[in-house]
Protein backbone atom coordinates (compact mmCIF):
# COMPACT_ATOMS: atom_id res chain seq x y z
CA UNK A 1 0.00 0.00 0.00
CA UNK A 2 1.33 3.68 -1.58
CA UNK A 3 0.51 6.65 0.20
CA UNK A 4 0.21 9.04 -2.07
CA UNK A 5 0.37 13.39 -1.19
CA UNK A 6 -1.34 14.87 -4.45
CA UNK A 7 -0.64 18.48 -4.90
CA UNK A 8 -3.27 19.79 -7.11
CA UNK A 9 -6.33 17.90 -6.43
CA UNK A 10 -8.84 19.61 -8.28
CA UNK A 11 -7.29 19.98 -11.50
CA UNK A 12 -7.79 17.23 -13.92
CA UNK A 13 -4.34 15.27 -13.41
CA UNK A 14 -5.45 15.52 -10.26
CA UNK A 15 -9.01 14.18 -10.41
CA UNK A 16 -7.65 12.06 -12.96
CA UNK A 17 -5.06 10.82 -10.17
CA UNK A 18 -7.79 10.16 -7.87
CA UNK A 19 -9.51 7.97 -10.85
CA UNK A 20 -6.60 5.81 -10.91
CA UNK A 21 -6.25 5.34 -6.63
CA UNK A 22 -9.91 4.49 -6.72
CA UNK A 23 -9.24 1.64 -10.00
CA UNK A 24 -6.71 0.40 -7.26
CA UNK A 25 -7.90 0.82 -3.46
CA UNK A 26 -5.77 -2.44 -2.31
CA UNK A 27 -2.37 -0.30 -3.55
CA UNK A 28 -2.97 2.82 -2.59
CA UNK A 29 -3.92 5.28 -0.10
CA UNK A 30 -4.35 9.18 -0.62
CA UNK A 31 -2.66 10.45 2.51
CA UNK A 32 -3.06 14.31 1.34
CA UNK A 33 -4.64 16.51 -0.84
CA UNK A 34 -3.87 20.23 -2.01
CA UNK A 35 -6.20 22.63 -3.94
CA UNK A 36 -5.80 26.40 -4.23
CA UNK A 37 -9.45 27.21 -3.47
CA UNK A 38 -11.89 24.94 -5.58
CA UNK A 39 -13.25 23.28 -1.76
CA UNK A 40 -16.66 22.06 -3.73
CA UNK A 41 -14.33 19.71 -5.75
CA UNK A 42 -12.11 19.06 -2.48
CA UNK A 43 -14.81 18.25 -0.10
CA UNK A 44 -15.95 15.48 -2.27
CA UNK A 45 -12.65 14.24 -2.09
CA UNK A 46 -12.07 14.25 1.41
CA UNK A 47 -15.21 12.55 1.63
CA UNK A 48 -14.70 9.75 -0.27
CA UNK A 49 -10.93 9.40 -0.29
CA UNK A 50 -10.44 10.17 3.56
CA UNK A 51 -7.19 12.28 3.34
CA UNK A 52 -5.08 12.93 7.09
CA UNK A 53 -4.72 16.23 5.64
CA UNK A 54 -5.53 18.86 3.43
CA UNK A 55 -4.07 21.97 2.58
CA UNK A 56 -5.83 25.44 0.61
CA UNK A 57 -3.74 27.71 -0.08
CA UNK A 58 -6.67 30.37 0.16
CA UNK A 59 -7.03 31.04 3.74
CA UNK A 60 -10.56 32.18 3.36
CA UNK A 61 -12.00 29.26 1.84
CA UNK A 62 -10.05 26.81 4.44
CA UNK A 63 -11.66 28.72 7.02
CA UNK A 64 -15.15 28.05 4.90
CA UNK A 65 -14.29 23.89 4.22
CA UNK A 66 -13.08 23.25 7.51
CA UNK A 67 -16.57 24.53 8.96
CA UNK A 68 -18.34 22.19 6.73
CA UNK A 69 -16.01 19.12 7.25
CA UNK A 70 -15.74 19.65 10.78
CA UNK A 71 -13.19 17.31 12.08
CA UNK A 72 -13.45 14.65 9.29
CA UNK A 73 -9.60 15.67 8.33
CA UNK A 74 -6.87 18.41 9.33
CA UNK A 75 -7.37 21.68 7.44
CA UNK A 76 -4.15 23.53 6.71
CA UNK A 77 -4.04 26.92 4.83
CA UNK A 78 -1.70 28.93 2.78
CA UNK A 79 0.84 28.74 0.10
CA UNK A 80 3.93 28.01 2.36
CA UNK A 81 1.77 25.14 3.44
CA UNK A 82 2.35 22.92 0.08
CA UNK A 83 6.11 22.94 1.00
CA UNK A 84 5.59 21.99 4.88
CA UNK A 85 3.45 18.96 4.23
CA UNK A 86 5.97 18.18 1.32
CA UNK A 87 8.58 18.10 3.79
CA UNK A 88 7.38 17.03 7.26
CA UNK A 89 4.34 14.83 6.58
CA UNK A 90 4.28 10.77 6.37
CA UNK A 91 3.67 9.71 1.66
CA UNK A 92 5.41 7.81 -0.31
CA UNK A 93 4.81 9.46 -3.90
CA UNK A 94 4.26 13.12 -4.49
CA UNK A 95 1.97 13.74 -7.19
CA UNK A 96 3.26 16.91 -8.49
CA UNK A 97 0.17 18.40 -10.61
CA UNK A 98 0.36 22.04 -9.51
CA UNK A 99 0.54 24.23 -12.57
CA UNK A 100 3.62 26.62 -12.70
CA UNK A 101 6.13 28.03 -10.54
CA UNK A 102 3.92 27.21 -7.74
CA UNK A 103 5.04 23.37 -8.02
CA UNK A 104 8.97 23.97 -7.30
CA UNK A 105 9.27 24.21 -3.78
CA UNK A 106 7.48 21.33 -2.25
CA UNK A 107 8.79 19.06 -5.09
CA UNK A 108 12.42 20.51 -3.72
CA UNK A 109 10.94 19.33 -0.42
CA UNK A 110 9.79 15.74 -1.52
CA UNK A 111 13.30 15.36 -3.27
CA UNK A 112 15.23 16.23 -0.37
CA UNK A 113 13.38 13.24 1.21
CA UNK A 114 14.31 10.63 -1.47
CA UNK A 115 10.72 10.11 -2.22
CA UNK A 116 9.37 9.12 -5.93
CA UNK A 117 8.21 12.23 -7.65
CA UNK A 118 5.31 11.72 -10.18
CA UNK A 119 5.67 14.95 -12.27
CA UNK A 120 3.18 16.47 -14.14
CA UNK A 121 4.33 20.04 -13.22
CA UNK A 122 6.93 20.23 -16.03
CA UNK A 123 8.00 23.80 -14.87
CA UNK A 124 9.79 22.71 -12.34
CA UNK A 125 12.57 21.42 -14.32
CA UNK A 126 11.96 24.31 -16.92
CA UNK A 127 13.17 26.95 -14.39
CA UNK A 128 15.43 24.92 -12.57
CA UNK A 129 15.98 22.09 -13.76
CA UNK A 130 20.29 21.39 -13.38
CA UNK A 131 18.71 22.28 -9.71
CA UNK A 132 16.37 19.70 -9.47
CA UNK A 133 18.14 16.44 -11.12
CA UNK A 134 21.21 17.32 -9.41
CA UNK A 135 18.99 16.75 -5.31
CA UNK A 136 17.29 13.86 -6.66
CA UNK A 137 20.94 11.98 -7.61
CA UNK A 138 22.36 13.44 -4.02
CA UNK A 139 19.14 11.94 -2.25
CA UNK A 140 18.31 8.95 -4.27
CA UNK A 141 15.14 10.19 -5.06
CA UNK A 142 13.15 9.41 -8.33
CA UNK A 143 11.54 11.56 -10.90
CA UNK A 144 8.78 9.72 -13.08
CA UNK A 145 7.41 11.88 -15.89
CA UNK A 146 3.09 12.28 -15.82
CA UNK A 147 3.04 14.78 -18.42
CA UNK A 148 2.10 12.08 -21.72
CA UNK A 149 4.20 12.65 -24.02
CA UNK A 150 7.50 12.66 -21.18
CA UNK A 151 5.82 9.32 -20.00
CA UNK A 152 6.12 7.80 -23.78
CA UNK A 153 9.69 8.52 -23.75
CA UNK A 154 10.40 6.97 -20.62
CA UNK A 155 8.94 3.63 -21.69
CA UNK A 156 10.27 3.61 -25.09
CA UNK A 157 14.07 4.04 -22.82
CA UNK A 158 13.45 1.38 -20.84
CA UNK A 159 16.05 -1.73 -21.36
CA UNK A 160 17.47 0.52 -23.42
CA UNK A 161 20.98 2.37 -23.21
CA UNK A 162 20.99 6.19 -23.44
CA UNK A 163 23.94 6.17 -25.40
CA UNK A 164 22.51 4.71 -28.19
CA UNK A 165 19.67 7.15 -28.48
CA UNK A 166 19.98 9.32 -32.04
CA UNK A 167 16.82 11.58 -31.25
CA UNK A 168 13.78 11.82 -28.86
CA UNK A 169 11.00 12.92 -30.97
CA UNK A 170 8.15 15.08 -28.92
CA UNK A 171 4.44 14.86 -30.52
CA UNK A 172 2.39 17.93 -30.55
CA UNK A 173 -1.20 18.41 -31.28
CA UNK A 174 -0.82 20.87 -32.67
CA UNK A 175 -3.68 22.80 -30.41
CA UNK A 176 -6.90 24.86 -31.77
CA UNK A 177 -5.32 27.13 -33.91
CA UNK A 178 -2.79 24.47 -35.69
CA UNK A 179 -5.01 24.64 -39.25
CA UNK A 180 -5.24 28.53 -38.54
CA UNK A 181 -3.30 31.67 -40.47
CA UNK A 182 -1.12 33.77 -38.01
CA UNK A 183 -3.30 36.66 -38.77
CA UNK A 184 -6.33 35.08 -36.88
CA UNK A 185 -3.93 35.36 -33.85
CA UNK A 186 -4.50 38.85 -33.54
CA UNK A 187 -8.44 38.74 -32.86
CA UNK A 188 -8.81 35.03 -31.63
CA UNK A 189 -11.04 35.11 -28.24
CA UNK A 190 -10.28 33.00 -24.92
CA UNK A 191 -12.74 30.82 -25.68
CA UNK A 192 -11.44 29.04 -29.20
CA UNK A 193 -7.99 29.33 -27.35
CA UNK A 194 -9.40 26.97 -24.46
CA UNK A 195 -10.99 24.76 -27.11
CA UNK A 196 -8.49 21.91 -27.23
CA UNK A 197 -9.27 19.20 -30.44
CA UNK A 198 -8.29 15.91 -28.18
CA UNK A 199 -7.45 17.24 -24.73
CA UNK A 200 -9.53 18.44 -21.34
CA UNK A 201 -7.22 20.34 -19.82
CA UNK A 202 -7.07 23.47 -17.28
CA UNK A 203 -7.16 27.16 -18.40
CA UNK A 204 -3.15 27.97 -18.58
CA UNK A 205 -1.86 24.72 -19.94
CA UNK A 206 -4.63 25.09 -22.71
CA UNK A 207 -3.35 28.42 -23.77
CA UNK A 208 -0.30 27.11 -23.94
CA UNK A 209 -1.04 24.48 -26.03
CA UNK A 210 -2.85 27.02 -28.35
CA UNK A 211 0.99 28.83 -28.68
CA UNK A 212 2.60 26.02 -27.81
CA UNK A 213 4.59 27.09 -25.81
CA UNK A 214 3.68 23.52 -24.16
CA UNK A 215 5.51 22.08 -26.39
CA UNK A 216 8.47 24.15 -25.73
CA UNK A 217 8.46 23.88 -22.23
CA UNK A 218 8.33 19.92 -23.03
CA UNK A 219 11.44 20.54 -25.27
CA UNK A 220 13.26 21.95 -22.05
CA UNK A 221 11.64 19.40 -19.35
CA UNK A 222 13.11 16.64 -21.87
CA UNK A 223 16.31 18.03 -21.92
CA UNK A 224 16.63 17.45 -18.07
CA UNK A 225 15.05 14.49 -17.67
CA UNK A 226 16.51 12.59 -20.00
CA UNK A 227 19.98 14.17 -19.66
CA UNK A 228 20.10 14.97 -23.72
CA UNK A 229 21.35 18.02 -25.48
CA UNK A 230 18.90 19.79 -27.54
CA UNK A 231 20.23 19.03 -30.76
CA UNK A 232 18.64 15.23 -29.72
CA UNK A 233 15.34 16.47 -29.15
CA UNK A 234 12.41 17.18 -32.09
CA UNK A 235 9.16 18.03 -32.47
CA UNK A 236 6.62 17.21 -34.74
CA UNK A 237 3.16 18.04 -35.34
CA UNK A 238 0.35 15.00 -35.01
CA UNK A 239 -3.11 15.82 -34.66
CA UNK A 240 -4.65 12.88 -33.57
CA UNK A 241 -2.51 12.75 -30.15
CA UNK A 242 -2.67 8.66 -30.67
CA UNK A 243 1.47 8.49 -30.72
CA UNK A 244 2.21 10.54 -27.33
CA UNK A 245 6.23 10.62 -28.18
CA UNK A 246 9.28 8.42 -29.67
CA UNK A 247 12.63 7.66 -29.83
CA UNK A 248 14.83 7.23 -32.78
CA UNK A 249 18.33 4.52 -31.94
CA UNK A 250 21.53 4.82 -33.60
CA UNK A 251 20.14 1.58 -35.98
CA UNK A 252 17.28 4.22 -37.71
CA UNK A 253 14.42 2.01 -35.53
CA UNK A 254 12.08 4.22 -33.65
CA UNK A 255 10.04 2.91 -30.77
CA UNK A 256 6.60 4.45 -29.72
CA UNK A 257 4.30 4.62 -27.71
CA UNK A 258 0.52 4.92 -28.52
CA UNK A 259 -2.36 5.22 -26.47
CA UNK A 260 -5.83 7.64 -26.34
CA UNK A 261 -5.33 11.09 -25.48
CA UNK A 262 -6.22 10.07 -21.72
CA UNK A 263 -4.04 10.87 -18.41
CA UNK A 264 -5.33 8.32 -16.55
CA UNK A 265 -2.37 6.12 -18.00
CA UNK A 266 0.76 7.49 -17.83
CA UNK A 267 -0.48 8.45 -13.85
CA UNK A 268 -1.25 4.77 -13.20
CA UNK A 269 2.40 4.09 -14.76
CA UNK A 270 3.95 6.96 -12.41
CA UNK A 271 2.53 5.64 -9.82
CA UNK A 272 2.69 1.74 -10.18
CA UNK A 273 6.51 1.47 -12.12
CA UNK A 274 8.27 -0.84 -13.01
CA UNK A 275 4.61 -2.91 -12.83
CA UNK A 276 1.89 -2.61 -14.78
CA UNK A 277 -1.65 -3.57 -13.67
CA UNK A 278 -4.46 -4.34 -15.55
CA UNK A 279 -7.44 -1.61 -16.04
CA UNK A 280 -10.48 -1.04 -17.35
CA UNK A 281 -9.95 2.21 -19.52
CA UNK A 282 -10.59 2.31 -22.82
CA UNK A 283 -8.21 0.33 -25.35
CA UNK A 284 -6.67 2.09 -28.34
CA UNK A 285 -8.94 0.85 -31.74
CA UNK A 286 -6.00 1.08 -34.62
CA UNK A 287 -8.53 0.46 -37.70
CA UNK A 288 -11.09 2.85 -36.32
CA UNK A 289 -8.03 5.83 -36.12
CA UNK A 290 -7.50 4.99 -39.82
CA UNK A 291 -4.93 7.76 -40.24
CA UNK A 292 -2.17 8.95 -38.34
CA UNK A 293 0.02 12.17 -39.59
CA UNK A 294 3.16 14.06 -39.32
CA UNK A 295 4.40 17.27 -40.40
CA UNK A 296 7.07 19.65 -39.04
CA UNK A 297 5.73 22.74 -36.44
CA UNK A 298 5.80 25.73 -38.33
CA UNK A 299 7.92 28.15 -35.75
CA UNK A 300 7.32 31.46 -37.47
CA UNK A 301 3.62 31.19 -36.81
CA UNK A 302 4.33 29.44 -33.26
CA UNK A 303 6.95 32.03 -31.79
CA UNK A 304 6.79 30.51 -28.21
CA UNK A 305 8.00 27.05 -29.24
CA UNK A 306 10.87 28.94 -31.08
CA UNK A 307 11.36 31.08 -27.76
CA UNK A 308 11.77 27.44 -25.87
CA UNK A 309 14.79 26.58 -28.21
CA UNK A 310 16.45 29.65 -27.86
CA UNK A 311 16.69 29.76 -24.19
CA UNK A 312 17.90 26.35 -23.77
CA UNK A 313 20.79 27.42 -25.72
CA UNK A 314 20.65 31.04 -23.42
CA UNK A 315 21.10 28.51 -20.52
CA UNK A 316 21.34 30.11 -17.13
CA UNK A 317 18.32 32.15 -15.54
CA UNK A 318 16.45 32.14 -19.39
CA UNK A 319 14.16 29.90 -18.69
CA UNK A 320 13.18 31.13 -15.31
CA UNK A 321 12.62 34.32 -17.55
CA UNK A 322 10.39 32.68 -20.22
CA UNK A 323 8.26 30.56 -18.13
CA UNK A 324 7.64 33.56 -15.79
CA UNK A 325 6.59 35.71 -18.16
CA UNK A 326 4.72 33.57 -20.23
CA UNK A 327 2.30 32.72 -16.89
CA UNK A 328 1.67 36.29 -16.35
CA UNK A 329 0.99 37.11 -20.18
CA UNK A 330 -1.62 33.77 -19.98
CA UNK A 331 -2.99 35.48 -17.56
CA UNK A 332 -3.49 38.74 -18.75
CA UNK A 333 -4.87 37.13 -22.03
CA UNK A 334 -7.35 34.97 -19.99
CA UNK A 335 -8.45 38.08 -18.55
CA UNK A 336 -8.86 40.11 -21.38
CA UNK A 337 -5.88 42.39 -20.96
CA UNK A 338 -3.90 41.68 -23.79
CA UNK A 339 -4.66 39.72 -27.03
CA UNK A 340 -3.52 36.09 -28.00
CA UNK A 341 -0.71 37.65 -30.44
CA UNK A 342 0.74 39.75 -27.75
CA UNK A 343 1.47 36.76 -25.58
CA UNK A 344 4.74 36.23 -27.17
CA UNK A 345 5.91 39.62 -27.56
CA UNK A 346 5.89 40.57 -24.12
CA UNK A 347 7.58 36.94 -23.42
CA UNK A 348 10.56 38.50 -26.03
CA UNK A 349 10.19 42.05 -23.85
CA UNK A 350 10.90 40.04 -20.77
CA UNK A 351 13.96 37.84 -22.14
CA UNK A 352 15.58 40.91 -23.81
CA UNK A 353 15.03 43.14 -20.86
CA UNK A 354 16.04 41.39 -17.26
CA UNK A 355 19.69 40.07 -16.28
CA UNK A 356 19.99 36.50 -17.80
CA UNK A 357 22.19 34.92 -14.36
CA UNK A 358 24.39 31.86 -15.62
CA UNK A 359 24.56 28.77 -13.06
CA UNK A 360 22.50 30.40 -10.50
CA UNK A 361 21.18 28.80 -7.26
CA UNK A 362 17.62 28.52 -6.06
CA UNK A 363 17.45 31.72 -4.29
CA UNK A 364 18.57 33.23 -7.96
CA UNK A 365 15.97 31.68 -9.39
CA UNK A 366 13.22 32.92 -7.17
CA UNK A 367 14.50 36.37 -7.32
CA UNK A 368 14.51 35.92 -11.20
CA UNK A 369 10.73 34.69 -11.03
CA UNK A 370 9.56 37.50 -8.99
CA UNK A 371 11.51 40.21 -11.28
CA UNK A 372 10.16 38.98 -14.28
CA UNK A 373 6.11 38.76 -12.80
CA UNK A 374 6.81 42.10 -11.89
CA UNK A 375 7.94 43.42 -14.95
CA UNK A 376 6.10 41.55 -17.51
CA UNK A 377 2.75 42.76 -15.31
CA UNK A 378 3.47 46.44 -15.64
CA UNK A 379 3.36 46.19 -19.28
CA UNK A 380 -0.10 47.40 -20.59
Amino acid sequence: MKKILILGSSGSIGVNTLNVARNFPDKFKVAGLTVNSNIEILEQQIREFKPEFVVVTDESKAKKLQSNIGSICEVLSGYNELANVAMQRDYDILLGAIVGFAGLSPTLEAIKRGKRIALANKETLVVAGEIVTKLVLENNAEIIPVDSEHSAIYQCLVGENLNEVEKLIITASGGPFLNKDKSFFENATVDQALNHPNWKMGNKISIDSATMMNKGLEVIEAKWLFGLPVEKINVVIHPQSIIHSMVQYLDGSIKAQLGLPDMKLPIQYALTFPERLKNNFNRTDLPAINTLSFFEPDLEKFECLKLAFDVIKMGGTAPCILNAANEVAVEKFINKKIKFSQISGLIKKALDKIENHSDPDIETIFECDKVTREFVGKID
